[in-house]
């Protein structure tokens, strides 16, 4: 059986690689993506570089800006069988909430469907800008109590809860309890 352990620790290099290589895929120059993604220019070079510290509002404004899946900028290559284990992943922070999400797994280009682990502690609402069109989120909650769901309604969500909503509307996902984590799947089109 093949098995690649995951990276360990901030992605910075791996985030790095991938701004580079899809940058250059749409012909941008560092100026236009991070105009079109209200980051700072120096922060882009920092991020490209493999110095910066990301936030994951950070991170989704410039994917959006470079019109790719958000897994684009987490997932290396992999082995055929991959196994990570509650404690593993790299976990990427939000700036505006205790919320943090963990790539686990990135479809293949076909597929277009990535799965992330969410893990959020109550005290401020994680909220997300529309990404880009056609994108849908899945969200099943694992432990804990959570509002999750489009901006303007969400629902409030208990262990073993499943809720699907169009990911290219504002969206919400705000921990009631502590220890909440829930499994995402984000569906482009």
């Amino acid at each position: 059986m093949d098995r690649q352990d995951p990276v360990v620790g901030p992605p910075q290099a791996v985030i790095a690689a991938a701004l580079r290589r899809e940058r250059a895929r749409a012909g941008l120059s560092l100026t236009e993506v991070a105009h079109r993604a209200g980051v700072a220019k120096s922060t882009l070079s920092q991020l490209e570089s493999g110095t910066g510290n990301p936030s994951l509002e950070t991170l989704w404004a410039l994917c959006v800006a470079l019109e790719m899946p958000f897994s684009r900028l987490l997932d290396p290559p992999r082995a055929n069988v991959q196994v990570i284990r509650a404690d593993e992943g790299s976990p990427v922070p939000s700036a505006d909430a205790d919320y943090r999400v963990t790539l686990l797994a990135a479809g293949q280009s076909h597929t277009r469907c990535d799965v992330y682990r969410i893990a959020a502690e109550p005290g401020h609402t994680r909220r997300s800008d529309p990404h880009s069109p056609g994108v849908v989120e899945h969200v099943v909650l694992a432990a804990g109590r959570a509002m999750a769901g489009p901006a303007d309604e969400p629902v409030e969500m208990r262990p073993g809860d499943y809720i699907r909503y169009l990911g290219d509307l504002p969206h919400i996902f705000e921990a009631l309890e502590p220890g909440t984590w829930a499994t995402m799947v984000i569906e482009s089109a």
